[in-house]
């Protein structure tokens, strides 16, 4: 199992990521799960190189690689390659990361309008990132993107599965989900991390789980409130998912819309396949 996830990447956020307990993971070779320090961000690039590592390493050992996750970023990296935007000037990035995200759309707006229709105004990742690439390389993020390079899509054979479950199905699942993330385990992991003192902006501190419990720890939120505020952070976040695996992957791709109570019936669903 290969971890396509861009949360479970961090060695800190078991819990809160949903990652596979260790019992899990003593069922079968798990790779890129908790293998990065928080204080270290995973890039979409760096996730694919580590990933065709492992990929290659599962391989000359005879096994099969499946990957797993639903970063969607990350896969298309992975099998369409990466655009090769140069480095982006220090200076500019910290300027860029030093605002807000309204002021940075606002930016976007007049400086690449393209990218500023495609992104949601409160997406402050992807509008800095979008914002520092104009500034720093004078060219749109598209205008990179439309020369990758480097996947490998042509070098496997894949056989993918794209899980669409029914909505109301998904979002209980979130709800119970996030409950299980506010347990002690859950709380003691949180503030284990906010004792690193590690940039807010880092990803691993912006995982959903990790603001509503700060905010639970701080007394800022109630348990209750910290719980509503993650439940619907959580089901907005999957209704992202949902619409990016729904409408972005190949259309050949196979889609599995029914509930899924039983993980075992993949096993039937990839031979059939």
């Amino acid at each position: 199992m290969i971890n396509a996830d861009s949360a479970q990447v961090y060695s800190d956020l078991r819990i809160i990521s949903a990652r596979p307990a260790p019992a899990d993971e003593a069922r079968a070779p798990h790779s890129l799960y908790g293998y990065r320090d928080s204080a270290l961000p995973c890039s979409a690039a760096d996730w694919a190189a580590d990933a065709k590592r492992a990929i290659s390493d599962a391989q000359a050992e005879g096994r099969l690689p499946v990957l797993v996750g639903g970063t969607g970023l990350y896969i298309r990296t992975l099998l369409d390659g990466i655009a090769p935007v140069p480095e982006i000037d220090p200076a500019i990035r910290a300027a860029v990361r030093s605002f807000t995200v309204l002021h940075n759309y606002s930016a976007l707006e007049r400086e690449d309008p393209g990218a500023a229709a495609r992104l949601r105004p409160s997406d402050s990742t992807r509008v800095a990132r979008a914002l520092e690439v104009v500034r720093s390389t004078g060219r749109p993020l598209a205008q990179w993107q439309s020369e990758r390079s480097g996947g490998i899509a042509g070098e496997v054979d894949l056989v993918p599965l794209l899980l669409l479950p029914p909505r109301d199905w998904l979002y209980e699942r979130c709800d119970r989900r996030f409950e299980k993330m506010m347990s002690d385990e859950g709380v003691e992991e949180v503030r284990s991390l906010l004792a690193r003192g590690l940039n807010p902006m880092l990803p691993a501190m912006r995982a959903i789980g990790v603001r509503e419990i700060e905010a639970f720890l701080s007394g800022a939120l109630s348990r209750e409130e910290a719980l509503a505020a993650g439940r619907t952070a959580t089901r907005q976040y999957a209704k992202r998912q949902f619409t990016w695996f729904s409408r972005q992957p190949p259309a050949d791709w196979p889609r599995f819309t029914e509930a899924m109570e039983d993980p075992a019936r993949l096993i039937g669903l990839f031979r059939s396949g």
